[in-house]
């Protein structure tokens, strides 16, 4: 059921469909509302990726099975995508983001009574609905383009990830402080971070559901009506085209494969270093130089994209994961000056390669359903991070960190060809965009 105050956003529709300058208010206030909530978000996510592989290695024994968490948060975190998307697409983005967010604490929550009771069962149950937050923390990067023209939506989603910078950074470098927290209230010290998780993941869900009114997408979904009932009044409405199929194709792919190669690298890293003797505070310094380079270069990948166009940028997201696998590979003792450097670019390789990807699906995508396919694309993405982390650590437990690093390199080179075909449908694409402008 809509809330009252969605109801008479519904019925005042008409203010914002024949109003390009409220258009762009609603614009600019769902780009704050969005970075607010990524604050919080950011410092959500980045409990699972610093901490929770030693949690799960230190709970189980072994570092076979250290992939596992990132595995099953990003598992929980594809179904999630897949409800969020739905949950958006027919109620708007307002109840989606606040739902998955939501869940994400709830969680957490459960992770750290999981620690208290060594509960392994309770463990990955818990890891499972965390990854809630982990989907709808990526996914809200939609919601600030649903009122973006042709030339704003990379720029769009870089605005919602630089606020995420804020908590993704704070998060690793409060592992220490939290786990310190933890033991004073007879909490085992890495379930600490998950603490501020749940606090982190809920907060951010309270400020989409207060905040987010009136509602981007389902205003952008009333203009796209409009438009369409005056065009069939007027009997000028062009040809429909349906959802540009190969534009969604390259930028699934594009953000399949940056994330398989970013997840597989990162998820084993705190591992690798705590066998080369570093602990929390250096794994957290490393993570938080990692997690700081997936979203702070937004401030100009974004512009870049819009400027430079999807192509370029795809290109060198490509060859900075390729880069950031050579120098993890050289990192053979763990060295900390060469993780941070490794690390950094592959969070900046990741960077280039989902904002690209996510311009392209917006492109190739229609209002009146572009928050379904969105959902559905953020499933392929989460399972392939699921499955980057679940083969790292057995790729790491039966050969080495450096292999793995090699290996994820060498995969990011597949974006090349996907490049390649790319061009042959850019005329279609550029139509596209030019008829939208």
């Amino acid at each position: 059921m809509l809330h009252k105050d969605d109801v008479k956003e519904l019925g005042n529709q008409s203010a914002y469909i024949h109003s390009a300058e409220k258009q762009a208010q609603l614009y600019k206030r769902t780009l704050f509302i969005v970075g607010l909530s990524q604050i919080f978000g950011g410092a959500g996510l980045a409990a699972g990726v610093t901490v929770g592989a030693l949690l799960a290695q230190q709970m189980l024994g072994t570092e076979a099975v250290a992939g596992l968490p990132a595995a099953v948060f990003t598992l929980g975190s594809a179904g999630a995508a897949l409800i969020v998307g739905r949950l958006s697409q027919r109620y708007g983005r307002r109840i989606g983001l606040a739902t998955g967010f939501i869940a994400g604490g709830i969680g957490s929550i459960g992770v750290v009574v999981a620690a208290i009771i060594n509960s392994i069962f309770l463990l990955f149950a818990s890891l499972l609905i965390y990854g809630a937050g982990t989907a709808t923390n990526l996914q809200a990067r939609y919601a600030g383009t649903d009122l973006a023209n042709a030339n704003q939506r990379a720029t769009a989603v870089s605005m919602a990830m630089v606020f995420t910078t804020f908590g993704a950074v704070a998060g690793p470098n409060l592992v220490e402080v939290m786990g310190k927290l933890s033991l004073a209230i007879n909490v085992p010290a890495l379930a600490g971070p998950f603490i501020l998780a749940a606090v982190a993941y809920i907060l951010a869900g309270l400020v989409f559901y207060v905040l987010l009114r009136p509602d981007p997408l389902l205003i952008a979904k009333a203009i796209e009506k409009n438009k369409q009932e005056l065009d069939d009044q007027n009997n000028s409405a062009p040809p429909r085209h349906a959802n540009n199929k190969r534009g969604i194709t390259i930028g699934a792919t594009v953000m399949v494969l940056t994330q398989t190669v970013m997840v597989a690298i990162m998820t084993m890293a705190p591992v690798h270093m705590e066998h080369n003797g570093h602990g929390l505070s250096a794994v957290g310094i490393v993570i938080g130089a990692h997690i700081g380079s997936m979203y702070l270069p937004s401030l100009v990948t974004g512009i870049l994209i819009d400027k430079i166009g999807r192509t370029a940028m795809t290109i060198a997201s490509g060859v900075t994961l390729l880069l950031a696998g050579l120098v993890a590979a050289m990192a053979t003792s763990g060295s900390m000056g060469l993780m941070v450097i490794a690390l950094s670019l592959l969070g900046l390789g990741w960077n280039l390669g989902l904002i690209s990807g996510t311009a392209q699906i917006v492109d190739s995508t229609e209002p009146l359903t572009r928050a379904k396919t969105q959902g559905t694309i953020d499933v392929l993405i989460a399972l392939a991070g699921a499955s980057g982390g679940a083969l790292s650590g057995m790729v790491v437990a039966h050969s080495s960190y450096a292999i793995l690093s090699l290996s994820g390199g060498i995969l990011s080179l597949i974006l090349i060809p996907v490049v390649i075909w790319a061009r042959g449908g850019k005329k279609e694409i550029i139509l596209k965009v030019n008829k939208e402008l």
